[in-house]
């Protein structure tokens, strides 16, 4: 069984939020209390986190996210108080600190931006807090964002030297074919070539979130020119984490050799 130094795990919307937006409290308590577990085992944690358009619209009882980009912005401000009020809340109870970085591509594509963030995760991790990172959704256009969380989860991997990231998803990992039309569909367990597989993702079928398989598998061929393998998996009960860990074979594996 390998032993981690440092994970980054990345959870989507459909993950964090019930479908009509609200935020999944029960699931969100148990992703912070096993991952205050894991930095108790000295692995030092990183969660990226979707879900603030989310939360925000729900939080502004609007029934669908607003079509325009400044009301996305709005509802990203409101959803993100929110999100990380909860986060806080829960890692408090469970012994850890917690801080927030919103990031956005024209930030980490600038040299002297890539330096600062890097810094601030170095300076975070050296205090022991866990860093909670998203796309800063309430500022960003078009021309600056990442678009996915996946791939921003990718990136920070790299920026924080992990040894594994792990994307938590509302399915069991990659199918050899869309388990939503097959029904005979199987699970891929390890890939180790990714252009051998990426004719078979497929767009992500949640109208709550940005990505699909499509970009979990960009960001784990982000990740593995980097060094670092990716674990896809269900988010449904992020106990599994634990499994993870101790080096069970769960989801799927984008090994690195």
């Amino acid at each position: 069984m390998k032993e981690y130094k440092r994970i980054v795990v990345k959870i989507g919307t459909s993950t964090v939020c019930h479908k009509n937006g609200a935020p999944n409290l029960r699931r969100i308590e148990s992703l912070c209390r096993a991952l205050a577990d894991i930095k108790n085992m000295n692995i030092d944690v990183v969660l990226v986190t979707s879900g603030a358009i989310g939360v925000g619209v729900n939080k502004m009882q609007k029934k669908e996210r607003p079509k325009s980009i400044s009301g996305r912005q709005a509802a990203a401000a409101i959803g993100q108080c929110e999100l990380m009020s909860i986060y806080d809340k829960f890692f408090l109870d469970y012994g850890c600190l917690c801080g927030q970085i919103l990031l956005t591509k024209n930030i980490t594509d600038d040299i002297q931006g890539k330096k600062n963030v890097i810094a601030t995760f170095s300076a975070l991790l050296k205090m022991h807090a866990i860093p909670i990172v998203n796309e800063n959704d309430s500022v960003a256009t078009e021309e600056i964002v990442y678009g996915d969380n996946d791939t921003l989860s990718a990136v920070v991997a790299e920026y924080v030297d992990a040894d594994l990231l792990i994307l938590l998803t509302d399915t069991d990992g990659l199918y050899d074919s869309d388990p939503t039309k097959n029904p005979k569909a199987k699970i891929v367990r390890t890939v180790k070539s990714i252009d051998k597989v990426k004719s078979i993702a497929s767009e992500s079928h949640s109208n709550q979130g940005t990505g699909g398989m499509i970009t979990k598998i960009k960001a784990a061929e982000i990740a593995k020119e980097a060094g670092i393998p990716t674990i896809i998996a269900s988010g449904k009960d992020p106990q599994i984490l634990y499994d993870i860990i101790e080096g069970k074979k769960i989801g799927t594996l984008f090994s690195v050799n």
